[in-house]
């Protein structure tokens, strides 16, 4: 199936276009985590399943990025918007955490980038901060007046039978012991018809964990800090992940890693940095 671009499509026709887009056939990343999107509700909420947590218990880093990925304070609304860079500090494991809130504002939006920051809390106590994250990203088009605000998606209940996040996101590992995401397609793609930020935080965590666990000894491991750059659209694909680790001080492990598209000649669209200590160390 084809990926289509937003900016492409018709004014007339722009948002029953983009509720396709975001329907059950179109980008999976919103609708299969149950983040209200696209909607006039404010702030957002999330409930927190337990494909949503790391093998310790506590939340992981990709799923509190899809809460809240604070691409610099545009929305659908009025924008066709892209990310650019992305940081999240979590300060809490949320153990028992069953749902969180986020809390948002635009720290400066210019004509074409802006900046972003949020709170996420526990949905049950709003003094209880699991995160804080900040972001910038771009415009890379206009939407035409209208919005049209889509409606919540269907819940998907938590149960033992769900898989992995990375294996519902279609993330695997290949011969050569990359884990890759597959080629472009439309419950992968963006508006602007290019890897959606959901996919890439999901699969750079599977691979900084796998990374951290090895070095640090054991899969009782919490990330802490956590950036992404979104270098370059990814079009194509395959995209393939490569990383490494480091040993901090303490017994902190810090990771790198690089997303490539095998199908536009390796280009780099997408680098990150991770941070995790053993789950034992303190956070709640």
């Amino acid at each position: 199936m084809g990926v289509d671009d937003i900016r492409d499509v018709p004014a007339e026709q722009y948002w029953d276009r983009l509720k396709s887009m975001m329907g059950t056939d179109g980008l999976m990343t919103y609708r299969y985590l149950g983040k209200t999107v696209n909607t006039l509700d404010d702030p957002d909420t999330m409930r927190i399943r337990r494909d949503m947590r790391n093998a310790a218990g506590g939340i992981a880093a990709a799923p509190l990025a899809i809460a809240a990925p604070e691409t610099g304070g545009f929305t659908d609304v009025e924008a066709v918007p892209a990310p650019v860079t992305y940081s999240l500090h979590i300060l809490d494991g949320g153990a028992d955490v069953e749902m969180i809130r986020v809390h948002r504002s635009t720290v400066r939006a210019g004509r074409s980038m802006g900046f972003g920051e949020a709170r996420i809390v526990d949905a049950a106590d709003d003094d209880r901060v699991i995160a804080l994250c900040s972001g910038s990203g771009i415009s890379v088009g206009k939407a035409p007046p209208g919005f049209q605000p889509i409606d919540p998606a269907e819940e998907i209940p938590d149960t033992p039978a769900l898989p992995p996040l990375h294996e519902a996101f279609g993330a695997y590992r290949r011969s050569d012991g990359h884990w890759a995401l597959p080629e472009l397609d439309p419950k992968l793609a963006s508006t602007s018809a290019s890897l959606h930020l959901g996919p890439v935080h999901v699969a750079f965590e599977v691979a900084a964990t796998e990374l951290a666990a090895e070095r640090a000894g054991t899969d009782q491991v919490q990330v802490e800090d956590w950036t992404v750059m979104f270098v370059a659209p990814g079009k194509i694909g395959p995209f393939v992940v490569s990383g490494e680790t480091f040993a901090g001080h303490g017994d902190r492990v810090g990771c790198h890693l690089t997303l490539r598209d095998e199908g536009s000649g390796d280009r780099v669209v997408s680098w990150g940095a991770a941070v995790f200590r053993p789950a034992h160390s303190g956070m709640g």
